[in-house]
């Protein structure tokens, strides 16, 4: 059984949660998702989501119910975690935004809203290294400006648009807003090889 963790608070929850069941159905895999919204529920997860939403909101919420240095020590300690537009800014080095503090763990500068207002949403087709192509979903998205110390898996229009960094996989756009399971399960791949203990051993 593989446990997985989708910060509760605000954004695209349900969405990944109903991928996370899809993919546990059609690849025959035991994956149970947990939401988490204080900071018992971080004990025993095997990877971790940060999803799409407002990235200021998800940031206050992490610090007042004091789930952000948590997630920070387990990075450290190196559990597997997937951050989708918002999640992406929050694991940042920079995020672009004075009012959000990023966790480092991407070596990444972010700028926030870069493709603007939510009427400058918009769907395009993407190659993904090791993927293929892929139906990604930018809203509001931000931009990845620099990449140091990552591996780009993806660019659009010149910018790196999903990078990885060891356990630590991030992206611009929203997959769980498709019926495409595969960067979901990639995610879960990444979980099975980390060897990584929720306990710290």
């Amino acid at each position: 059984m593989v446990i997985i963790g989708i910060v509760g608070f605000q954004g695209d929850v349900s969405e990944h949660s109903d991928i996370l069941q899809r993919l546990s159905r059609e690849e025959g895999m035991e994956i149970s998702v947990r939401l988490i919204r204080k900071k018992e529920d971080l004990e025993g997860i095997d990877g971790l989501i940060i999803p799409g939403g407002e990235s200021t909101t998800i940031y206050k919420l992490l610090k007042q119910y004091s789930i952000y240095d948590l997630i920070k020590e387990r990075i450290e300690r190196g559990l597997p975690v997937m951050g989708t537009c918002a999640g992406v800014i929050l694991l940042s080095r920079d995020t672009g935004d004075e009012r959000v503090e990023g966790m480092g763990a991407l070596d990444v500068r972010i700028n926030r809203n870069a493709y603007g207002r939510q009427i400058n949403s918009f769907i395009d087709e993407v190659e993904i290294k090791g993927l293929g192509r892929f139906k990604a979903v930018f809203i509001r998205a931000p931009v990845i400006e620099s990449v140091e110390n990552a591996e780009v898996l993806s660019e659009h229009e010149g910018n790196a648009i999903m990078v990885r960094s060891g356990n630590i996989l991030g992206m611009t756009f929203h997959p769980e807003l498709t019926q495409d399971i595969r960067i979901h399960k990639l995610f879960t791949d990444i979980i099975g090889g980390g060897g990584y203990s929720s306990t710290g051993t």
